[in-house]
């Protein structure tokens, strides 16, 4: 397998646009040293929308129905940076990357943020040169099996950035942390958050820092959410 689109036509897709399948992969490192060149970052944002549709459509599907709560928590487990990384990694996307000397040198080719970015440009580039089938095609190999066993998803490991997503994609709504109180020695001091979305309290979490309260606090809403 020599390159991308050997790797597409090895699934039965053959691509119409190769230079926008290339741009998928090209890390704003690598265009700013290769002049005239465009990085990923428009295809990210198409490639955003379409995860979120196949995902949901497929969660929506499922049997036995899912609540809204259940549905949303689903969906922010397997679309989150971590989740994208890794089926970037499953599918060996990360091969393709387009990095800049600085980049490649630290690592940037197994950087989540990176893959993840990546992978969503990819089904924006996807979408737009094939459409919906060959996305399909795609996310069938890494999120279906996934779907098979929604009870077995992994756990989501930061809360606090996740209910941000979750709240902001479904709305213009605003989350905010508040500390309830603060107790016991300096030396091991325990942290009471809650966690509010506008005026609505939908967690409590505590913690030795305020930052392990607001995890919590975030993990707490999002356990409410889904029942």
């Amino acid at each position: 397998m020599n390159d991308v689109f050997d790797w597409l036509e090895k699934r039965g897709i053959r691509a119409h646009d190769k230079a926008l399948i290339l741009q998928a992969f090209m890390h704003t490192s690598y265009a700013n040293e290769h002049h005239n060149r465009k990085d990923n970052e428009r295809l990210e944002f198409m490639g955003d929308a379409v995860l979120q549709l196949w995902s949901s459509e497929h969660i929506f599907a499922l049997k036995p129905e899912l609540n809204e709560g259940r549905m949303t928590t689903l969906r922010a487990q397997l679309v989150c940076e971590k989740a994208l990384a890794e089926y970037s990694r499953q599918l060996h996307l990360n091969d393709f990357l387009l990095l800049g000397t600085g980049e490649e040198k630290t690592g940037g080719r197994n950087k989540d943020a990176i893959l993840a970015d990546s992978f969503e440009a990819f089904l924006g580039a996807l979408y737009l040169d094939q459409g919906m089938p060959a996305v399909d095609r795609i996310l069938n190999e890494v999120i279906t099996p996934y779907l098979k066993h929604p009870d077995d998803v992994q756990v989501i490991s930061d809360y606090k950035t996740h209910l941000q997503e979750v709240v902001q994609a479904d709305s213009r709504q605003t989350v905010r942390y508040e500390l309830v109180s603060e107790s016991g020695p300096s030396n091991a001091p325990t942290f009471v958050m809650n966690v509010y979305v506008d005026d609505l309290l939908l967690g409590t979490g505590t913690g030795s820092s305020k930052k392990q309260a607001e995890q919590n606090a975030a993990r707490d809403a999002f356990a409410k959410m889904a029942h």
